[in-house]
């Protein structure tokens, strides 16, 4: 039987960190990594992104490193280690590099599809709260709130067994920084529905000046 074709394209570049400052920002979450939501075919019980031990398949995914998905520059964590490979959302504070910000991009799945607010902070103490919406990750299931599918598997891991034809999404999401200020950290929901596999800022695009 012919294995259906994936609907997916990356790319993996060369990864500049000279370049990062002044361009997109890839985060790194490894420290905050807490759930392994990816496992390999011999490895299915390692993994548990739901209370039924359902995860993706890493030979579907991007391997660990710098990735570029829809044009957006991501870190993608290693998958299928049984290591952690993704953020349980717990209200984590992430300090970022400080800098002004127009969109926070995310790669993130949700058990159901779950909404809840991040919070920004800014170095002057001002604190946003600004809402973070990620689809259901189930097999077959639409987009909840627009946003766009980054990776749609052909099948879905059990702890024992391997259901073909149940593809689970990992979807690309974006929030907005909308103060033009400096940003220093963002408090991640305490919702543990939500699933952060990658985060990555976009830089605050100059404003044109008219004469």
């Amino acid at each position: 039987m012919t294995r259906p074709r994936l609907r997916n394209s990356w790319s993996t570049p060369e990864l500049n960190t000279d370049s990062l400052p002044s361009a997109h920002v890839r985060l790194d979450l490894t420290a905050f990594a807490d759930n392994v939501g990816v496992t390999s075919p011999d490895r299915l019980s390692e993994g548990a992104f739901n209370i039924w031990g359902n995860t993706f398949p890493a030979d579907e995914l991007p391997k660990g490193g710098p990735v570029d998905i829809h044009g957006i520059p991501f870190r993608f964590p290693a998958v299928g280690t049984g290591q952690p490979d993704n953020v349980r959302c717990a209200g984590q504070f992430i300090d970022v590099p400080v800098g002004r910000y127009d969109w926070i991009h995310v790669l993130a799945a949700a058990e159901r599809r779950t909404e809840d607010f991040v919070r920004l902070h800014y170095t002057d103490g001002a604190v946003d709260p600004e809402w973070l919406r990620v689809s259901d990750f189930w097999p077959e299931t639409a987009s909840r709130f627009g946003e766009s599918a980054a990776v749609s598997c052909t099948r879905l891991h059990y702890p024992r067994h391997i259901q073909r034809s149940m593809g689970p999404t990992l979807w690309r999401q974006r929030v907005a920084v909308p103060r033009e200020q400096d940003l220093s950290a963002i408090r991640l929901p305490d919702n543990p529905a939500i699933h952060i596999f990658a985060m990555t800022l976009a830089p605050a695009t100059q404003p044109e000046t008219t004469q």
